[in-house]
């Protein structure tokens, strides 16, 4: 989990000064109503007034200014007013003397009036005063939020309660080595500085995605015990100008704060292109960007201890200048995991996972070649969903074969219903692949074969390699030709050539995709043998329109012919082998019509008087 760097929150000083205003406004307004008389008296014409009291109905009368309040006879409340004539007396006006009637004179009270006054003055200045310091506040935040556009949005790591080790980490052992002169110059500086090594300045992290980048980085801040600021690329970037350059310097300047530190960049092919590649003349914010990067990673000052990890997959685009020695003087290759690695990374994902008796992880690290560490968490996961979806409370090695394919080739679309005439070409089509996948000597054993739709296609032959291979040779190459063309060619021995179907179309865009990589990257091909005419797809949209391709027109045609040339000599073969084992081909669709999948051993089994003609053979 992260731990972000322990700033306390402000306040919302808007909220509480509102609130603060409002009360005040209410208090004031609520004094003034407590102040001000509730006139809950029978309003009484004078003329009334001085004939009740001449008769003697009135017990007294208080005079305040001109207004009279008046007691009946009777009573001890007040419960009537009036007004007099402001030029005369109530004895002027005809009130007799010795009417009995108390007659008291009160000075009156400006109290109310006082306060209506002031409130009407006073509650709209503090209204508009409030008002103004809101929109001050607000001016002032996003004038703050301005100044912060340019810090960096790196999250520190390095307080976690659980941190990553290496131990925690299966595989990648070589890799492994090569940080551990990172965390023991990071722990032991002065052991290193005493003989006059300098700090390593960056470490460059390459491998295809899934392998465990990030969390090699993390395992490094981990074994090392220091801070751990992590960032990605993209998050330099910006429409505006200087504001990734800015977030640049500030993220070095709080690396230098807490050194001994690591700054962890990933995806830095996002800011680390070469430059001069965009559109913007060589003076885009990406490009002013990485030149920032590349002066603060010369700026080190001596004993700043501060080492910048970075993770990419495409290494062959970033910038030369990034990549020489003093900025980036590590590069270290996170491979795909061997067998034995992911067997190891596999217990590892089931080390909290209840499996049944029947789980082989050492079956399922075998047929994995190729996987990374993320493909292989997948199906662990994956596995772990499919067993809980039947209710079961351990994951046997259905569920875990289950999940492998579902990952590998999709999942089974049991629901999509296929005609009579759909499933027969499906499983010829299918048994072609089997079958010359079969006879061909160099290519890999038919691990299953199935006419039910997976993924987006129609039905699967899935050969597995025995083992992990480094190289592929031309021979290797030439039977997955084939054995791609089988199905095509079974459809054509069946239905004859006008019965083609377009089942074949993804299989004979991989076989054209195969046969020019062998022509154009491996220098296999016939006349054009040990060349290498080398298209990089992944350079930017700029450079592929000014750069012309790396070859002329006559050898554009000659690399054309050569594809064409390989894939008929393949379609051949395929032909050859499905001629001369027409009982073995109709034997095994007939049985995936039955069964609708077969594992290795019933395909072995179907096809064992499977041969292979002498036409069909390589020299």
């Amino acid at each position: 989990m992260a731990i972000k760097s322990p700033i306390p929150k402000k306040p919302n000083n808007i909220l509480r000064l509102t609130l603060f205003w409002a009360i005040l406004v209410i208090v004031v307004l609520a004094g003034i109503a407590i102040a001000t008389p509730h006139d809950t008296l029978q309003d009484v014409p004078i003329s009334t007034v001085i004939e009740n009291a001449n008769k003697g109905d009135i017990k007294s009368i208080v005079v305040e200014g001109n207004n009279l309040t008046i007691t009946p006879k009777g009573s001890d409340v007040a419960t009537q007013k009036s007004v007099k004539d402001a030029a005369s007396s109530l004895v002027e006006q005809g009130l007799k003397p010795d009417s009995g009637t108390l007659v008291t004179n009160k000075t009156p009270s400006d109290t109310g009036s006082v306060l209506w006054n002031l409130a009407i003055i006073i509650v709209p200045v503090i209204l508009i005063a409030a008002f103004f310091m809101f929109m001050m506040r607000q001016a002032q935040g996003q004038n703050n939020q301005a100044l912060g556009f340019g810090k960096s949005k790196a999250k520190l790591y390095g307080e976690d309660k659980t941190k990553v080790v290496f131990d925690d980490i299966a595989g990648n052992d070589s890799a492994k080595q090569d940080l551990e002169e990172v965390v023991d110059f990071l722990k032991h500086p002065k052991k290193y500085e005493a003989l006059g090594a300098k700090i390593p300045k960056g470490v460059l992290l390459v491998g295809s995605p899934g392998t465990g980048k990030t969390m090699l980085a993390r395992a490094v801040a981990g074994e090392a015990n220091v801070p751990f600021f992590s960032i990605s690329g993209s998050e330099f970037v910006e429409m505006f100008v200087g504001v990734g350059a800015s977030r640049v310097r500030d993220l070095f300047a709080k690396a230098k704060k807490n050194a001994p530190a690591i700054i962890f960049i990933d995806e830095i092919d996002a800011v680390g292109r070469k430059r001069g590649s965009g559109m913007g003349g060589g003076h885009d914010e990406r490009e002013q960007t990485l030149n920032q990067i590349l002066v603060e990673m010369d700026g080190f000052e001596t004993g700043t201890n501060v080492i910048v990890l970075a993770a990419t997959n495409r290494a062959d685009v970033l910038d030369a200048a990034l990549l020489r020695p003093g900025r980036f003087d590590r590069r270290t290759n996170i491979m795909l995991p061997e067998r034995k690695d992911r067997e190891a990374i596999l217990k590892v994902h089931f080390k909290n996972k209840p499996a049944d008796t029947t789980v082989n992880l050492d079956k399922l690290a075998a047929k994995t070649a190729g996987s990374s560490g993320a493909d292989l968490a997948n199906i662990a996961n994956e596995s772990a969903i499919i067993a809980a979806r039947r209710n079961a409370k351990k994951i046997s090695n259905a569920d875990l074969t289950e999940a492998f394919e579902k990952v590998a080739i999709g999942p089974e679309r049991k629901s999509k219903v296929m005609s009579e005439k759909d499933k027969s070409i499906t499983a010829y089509h299918e048994a072609g692949h089997a079958l010359v996948g079969h006879v061909l000597p160099d290519s890999d054993p038919v691990h299953k074969v199935t006419i039910i739709p997976r993924g987006g296609t129609g039905g699967v032959t899935w050969f597995l390699p025995p083992e992990d291979t480094a190289y592929t040779n031309i021979y290797e190459f030439k039977d997955v030709l084939a054995r791609a063309l089988g199905g095509r060619i079974a459809e054509k021995l069946i239905n004859g050539v006008d019965g083609i179907t377009t089942g074949a179309g993804s299989d004979l865009r991989k076989a054209t995709e195969i046969a020019r990589d062998m022509i154009i990257e491996q220098g296999m091909g016939t006349k054009l043998r040990d060349q290498v005419f080398h298209e990089d797809n992944g350079s930017m949209m700029f450079e592929r329109m000014t750069h012309e391709r790396p070859y002329s027109d006559d050898t554009a045609k000659e690399i054309d012919l050569e594809v064409a040339q390989l894939i008929k000599e393949a379609a051949v073969r395929a032909e050859v082998v499905l001629k001369a084992n027409m009982k073995s081909l109709k034997k095994l669709a007939d049985a995936l019509l039955v069964e609708e999948t077969l594992e290795e051993d019933g395909v072995i089994k179907l096809l064992k008087d499977a041969t292979l003609p002498k036409e069909a053979m390589l020299y």
